[in-house]
């Protein structure tokens, strides 16, 4: 062999890059395997994952977010898919499993670019230039929609619905999502929803169609039936209170011994009248109607206070959350009382009945006709068994998440695939135009899009490559919002189906998946702290 030529330069010297390549091919594999787990789950007629749990609880999903979160992914590039999906729920609430399948598209395309000697950062300015791009090409192609146009958001509702377990329920739960968003939406802040002030509230038995949209308050507990109480309460004065009804305790844990009947029967008479003491001066509030906080000190009411309320005619539901308490007073206008000394009637809600009602194998206590009623509005959500309840609440959330959305950006856009397909002709035909690696790289984010359309027309059963070829062929001649149509498996003008979704879902989508794509790109070297 000859010996390889003398090299004057004293600047050049042999640098080793294979543990760097190794390091980002590692990563973006791990990466890649998780979002090819749920990539199966994108669609209306996407499969659905059986979680079974180390406590042996099961979960039946399809919601990108909840298989992510639910796995437990220990390699820490994959965790950063895992967060990405958690980001795309908390900024949009649907488009968890896209954002995923896009991620994972994108570093296979930098696999490739990278095999081909581009430098990462190279690859990484061009995505973030592709993402800025996609975005504004996005934008041109929303259309606009008011919070008045009732139908198109019970649509854009509908299309995250049907791509869920209980999607045969959509018709139900689209108008509920719709009709409870705009009730919580504040005037001063148009653009603001917490959906802190919907309460889902879980109820097992019947079906999903027996889902329905409360005005007013439910509490999936019953009465306290303690001593014969009241059950039913018209014209009712609702105190939230989060003191105890019940004999105090000493400040340090001690024992008191007791040696005679007669400091007993003291002992028992000062309870009594400690009790006693209390609920009179609740009942000269004109209070007939008690929310009692969880104590965790000592308990909230003893058989003694129940007993006593009972027969002052009030009516009792304890064990109240205390994460629930600020979502009740908001609700019943009212103000939770601390201290039995600051109980007075201006801090009461009031409401024109509260009652208990047989549901299923249970009970639950609705509070209607509330005076002055906050913003605010719970959904009782039915279902046959744990799993269905489970994920009707998800879907749910899901939808309201969507409502949410289109409050806060008020413009809609085609689903079913023709976004990411127009994004990718546009991109294409912008990468000819740009020179030297950029273009090439643009051009490889452009084909990573096609990932969408390919992935919705696989999950449907119908060859993939033949129906995005005529999606191409439908948007070069100027069809934007040709889509899929999975129900009849053909290409559709895809917003004459109903088929939309906000475009703050697909804008989060591309800016999240490039960001995480980007990051993973520029890790060179892992280490390890123990």
């Amino acid at each position: 062999m000859a010996a390889p030529p003398h090299r004057s330069s004293k600047t050049e010297s042999y640098t080793d890059n294979k543990r760097k390549d190794d390091v980002r091919q590692s990563n973006i594999i791990a990466a890649r395997s998780v979002a090819n787990a749920v990539r199966t789950s994108l669609g209306p007629k996407g499969m659905d994952k059986m979680i079974s749990t180390s406590s042996n609880e099961v979960i039946i999903t399809n919601d990108g977010a909840t298989i992510l979160h639910k796995m437990q992914v220990l390699q820490p590039a994959a965790k950063m898919l895992v967060e990405l999906s958690k980001s795309q729920d908390s900024a949009a609430g649907d488009g968890t499993t896209t954002v995923v399948v896009i991620a994972g598209a994108l570093l296979e395309k930098c696999l490739l670019l990278l095999s081909h000697g581009i430098h990462p950062t190279v690859i990484s300015d061009a995505l973030h230039k592709a993402s800025v791009k996609a975005v504004d090409i996005l934008t041109a192609m929303a259309v606009p929609v008011e919070l008045s146009d009732r139908e198109s958001l019970v649509k854009s509702a509908s299309t995250s619905l049907n791509s869920k377990v209980v999607s045969q329920y959509s018709s139900l739960l689209a108008p509920i999502a719709v009709d409870s968003v705009l009730s919580v939406v504040d005037s001063d802040k148009p653009n603001m929803v917490d959906l802190r002030d919907v309460k889902i509230v879980k109820k097992l038995g019947g079906t999903v169609d027996d889902t329905e949209l409360v005005k007013g308050l439910v509490f999936d507990k019953k009465v306290s039936h303690a001593a014969g109480g009241p059950t039913r309460m018209e014209n009712a004065k609702i105190a939230v209170i989060q003191f105890q009804i019940s004999p105090p305790k000493t400040d340090i844990e001690q024992s008191i011994v007791v040696s005679e009947y007669s400091q007993m029967d003291r002992i028992l008479k000062e309870e009594r009248s400690y009790i006693l003491g209390m609920i009179k001066k609740i009942k000269a509030t004109g209070c007939n109607a008690l929310l009692i906080q969880k104590s965790i000190l000592r308990d909230a009411v003893t058989d003694l206070s129940l007993h006593y309320l009972a027969k002052a005619k009030i009516l009792v539901i304890k064990d109240v959350e205390r994460d629930e308490i600020e979502f009740i007073t908001k609700t019943l206008n009212c103000l939770p009382i601390a201290n039995i000394e600051h109980f007075r009637v201006e801090k009461l809600g009031y409401a024109d009945l509260v009652e208990e009602l047989s549901l299923g194998d249970g009970k639950i206590v609705k509070i209607s006709g509330i005076k002055d009623m906050g913003k605010t509005t719970t959904v009782l959500v039915r279902g046959s068994n744990a799993l269905v309840l489970d994920e009707a609440e998800r879907s749910l959330h899901d939808a309201l998440c969507v409502v949410r959305c289109l409050v806060a950006k008020r413009f809609l856009i085609a689903g079913g695939g023709a976004p990411e397909i127009e994004l990718s002709r546009q991109l294409g035909a912008w990468a000819k135009v740009l020179h030297g690696m950029e273009g090439y790289c643009i051009r490889a984010f452009a084909e990573a899009l096609e990932v969408i359309p390919y992935t919705l027309a696989e999950n449907a059963g119908l060859n993939p490559i033949a129906i995005v070829t005529e999606l191409r062929n439908r948007h070069a001649q100027g069809e934007i919002n040709a889509g899929i149509n999975v129900r009849k498996g053909q290409i559709t003008n895809i917003l004459e189906e109903n088929v939309v979704q906000p475009l703050l879902v697909s804008t989060s989508a591309i800016t999240l998946a490039t960001e995480c794509v980007r990051m993973i790109l520029k890790i060179d070297d892992i280490v390890t702290v123990r």
